[in-house]
């Protein structure tokens, strides 16, 4: 089974009490001097472009070329074009576009979204920002400095130094023994005290956690924390993270502030741990993305823009090697290397216990880019890998549907599932808990719904997440939503009638800015209207199915498209051909009081089936109590109509290519 990251949300409700010393509110602030005092938390979730408002696409062409024409001198890097900053103190003074010789280029431009960073003020926009601020130096108006953080910002600063304060640097601790204890139950006896102390790792012992700092590029400030606890099963140690600010705002690269401009190698992995190991193995600067293999936030790619080597080291399972050839396409493949998970290529904290050669392994990285497969030599480690890795193959499990896993195995990369089921079935109530069970392990999810509002779904979602009805216990609302919150978790705000080109820019721009790995789309045929009004539809359905699953494949990326069937007789089961008007599909059913989930084509591993689902109206869930005892039903695959003995009804149907 593929092992997923815990959620920083379930920390908070154990280590937030212990922070600071007594019991913490919700809301309450932990600001020195202010013990209780409730606060009014307010957060904007993360929402892509409607076609009302869209982020217009610009090309690097049209950067350079705009470049040009204001006079602005610019080089090429990997990911970014770098130019002399428009914010700095000595530019504010010029009324002119900045010249190759007054100013370090410390501006960023991305290629592909034309968003820019100040690393000298911090100071960040999109392209269209970055338009206006050269407008105003034309006009002699002074660029606008980076305005005072916002007051959620503030206080996370102010909880973090609070934290910070009160912990204890590792290799400091009164008790000699208690420091042994504490590394051996992180697992970290083999780091020493000197690599702690150039990391600045410190211990808070009310929350039983490390705490890594988080500081400022610009002038080494306290902008976070991240706190690190153990749980321990077996012979088996799982971290639990929790940060300051929360992880949508939390953008710290551990080991930024430790790197020279001289330094032109360096290695991404997955967890501070692994960074300090790394380091101390091989004396390689080493880095740590602040989501591990979730994600690489391109806000971040500026900070890497000086090496001219970057290893990715991200972890030991198939999940984090994906997520590594990914992340390597954002940083430019030519100078990437990839280091391979395997027995003897655990992740580096490992590999530093276990006594193995952290710098064989570095040397043994493949590149991420080859220009052609030419033997199955090449190929045999990918082959062997997942010979050896079969659950990790299979994908994700779902923790609220074990049946499913028994047919599908797991959830994939690179697939296409289609879903179908007659109005009124609850298909949207059961994807959104079907897409909220991944979410909650780590899966990169977005939602377009076309047919119900952001503000409905995502009050079905929290239900569902809370397992109880909110309207009925309001006082629990705002810590349900602050969990919720921290999933990684977006929304389209297309609605209605859309054209298939604008949903897939939009899903192109969502993969890249958030590395999303599960698109839910609900439903197709409001992609139908814009499309080839005087062809068959069932043609143009065709054609749209094939542009979703072009897009999986080409992005590495889950689809989830649900699709309305034709109108049947109600007594009639849906078959295959409702769908598609031939048999390449699978699906779910319903009846009175009761609804089936039935698998019909399943290209993984052949395995197709049906087995019962239990509503709960008062969660909005389907998934099982565990009071009855499910009964699955395995079939062979559909080469002709279901009989009428199956389980009457539907609310489902889907396809893995």
């Amino acid at each position: 089974m593929v092992l997923v990251p815990l959620r920083p949300c379930r920390a908070s409700v154990r280590l937030l009490p212990l922070l600071c010393g007594g019991v913490r509110s919700k809301g309450a602030s932990l600001s020195p001097g202010v013990p209780g005092r409730l606060t009014q938390r307010r957060y904007k979730k993360d929402v892509l472009p409607s076609p009302e408002g869209p982020i217009p696409s610009v090309s690097v062409t049209e950067i350079r070329q705009y470049l040009r024409a204001q006079g602005i001198p610019f080089h090429d890097g990997y990911s970014c074009l770098h130019t002399p900053s428009l914010f700095t103190g000595e530019q504010e003074a010029q009324q002119q576009p900045p010249s190759a010789t007054s100013a370090p280029y410390t501006l960023f431009i991305d290629k592909t979204t034309g968003s820019f960073l100040c690393t000298a003020t911090l100071a960040e926009g999109t392209w269209q920002d970055f338009q206006a601020n050269v407008e105003l130096r034309h006009h002699g108006i002074p660029t606008p400095s980076p305005g005072e953080s916002e007051e959620d910002t503030r206080r996370a600063r102010e909880d973090a130094r609070c934290i910070w304060d009160r912990a204890l640097p590792l290799w400091e601790l009164l008790d000699e023994d208690e420091t042994h204890v504490t590394k051996a139950m992180f697992g970290i006896s083999t780091v020493t005290d000197a690599t702690l102390k150039r990391f600045g790792v410190r211990y808070l012992r009310t929350a039983k956690s490390l705490v890594f700092p988080w500081f400022s590029p610009r002038d080494a400030s306290l902008k976070g924390v991240k706190l690190v606890g153990v749980e321990s099963q077996e012979d088996t140690i799982t971290y639990v993270e929790q940060t300051l600010p929360r992880p949508g705002s939390y953008r710290n690269l551990f080991g930024l502030p430790l790197i020279s401009r001289r330094d032109t190698e360096v290695v991404l992995t997955g967890r501070e741990l692994d960074a300090m190991a790394l380091y101390q193995a091989t004396g390689v600067p080493s880095l740590s993305l602040p989501r591990g293999p979730t994600s690489l936030p391109p806000a971040l790619l500026p900070y890497l823009e000086q090496f001219k080597r970057i290893t990715l080291w991200l972890g030991e399972d198939l999940r984090s090697w994906e997520a590594a050839k990914l992340f390597a396409r954002k940083l430019n493949l030519r100078r990437c290397s990839l280091v391979r998970p395997g027995d003897q290529q655990p992740r580096p904290l490992e590999a530093l216990n276990r006594g193995l050669n952290l710098t064989k392994i570095l040397r043994a990285a493949l590149p991420a880019g080859h220009k052609s497969i030419i033997s199955f030599r090449q190929l045999r480690e990918e082959v062997f890998g997942e010979l050896v890795n079969v659950d990790q193959v299979a994908g994700i499990k779902w923790a609220r549907f074990p049946e499913l896993n028994k047919l599908l195995k797991g959830h994939r990369r690179g697939e296409l599932t289609i879903f179908t089921g007659p109005t009124g079935s609850g298909k949207t109530t059961f994807i959104s808990e079907y897409a909220l069970d991944l979410c909650m392990q780590g899966v990169c999810t977005l939602w377009g719904s076309f047919e119900i509002s952001n503000v409905r779904l995502a009050k079905i979602m929290l239900t569902q997440f809370a397992a109880r009805r909110l309207e009925e216990q309001l006082e629990q609302y705002d810590e349900w939503a602050d969990r919720f919150e921290d999933l990684p978790l977006y929304f389209m705000t297309f609605h209605g009638q859309q054209n298939i080109k604008t949903v897939i820019d939009t899903m192109q721009h969502a993969v890249y800015m958030y590395d999303i790995t599960h698109v839910v789309i609900d439903n197709l045929q409001f992609m139908m209207g814009h499309e080839h009004l005087s062809v068959d539809r069932l043609a143009v359905q065709d054609y749209i199915v094939g542009a979703f699953r072009k897009f999986a494949t080409d992005n590495t990326c889950h689809i989830t498209l649900v699709i309305h069937p034709r109108k049947e007789d109600d007594e009639k089961e849906l078959q295959t051909a409702s769908i598609f008007g031939s048999a390449k599909d699978r699906k779910l059913l319903t009846g009175p009081g009761k609804r089936y989930l039935q698998v019909s084509k399943n290209r993984f591993d052949g395995d197709v089936g049906v087995f019962p689902l239990d509503f709960s109206k008062a969660s909005l869930t389907f998934s099982s109590s565990g009071k009855s005892k499910v009964r699955l039903k395995k079939m062979k695959e559909e080469k002709a109509p279901v009989s009428k003995k199956a389980p009457a009804g539907g609310t489902g149907a889907s396809k893995k290519p």
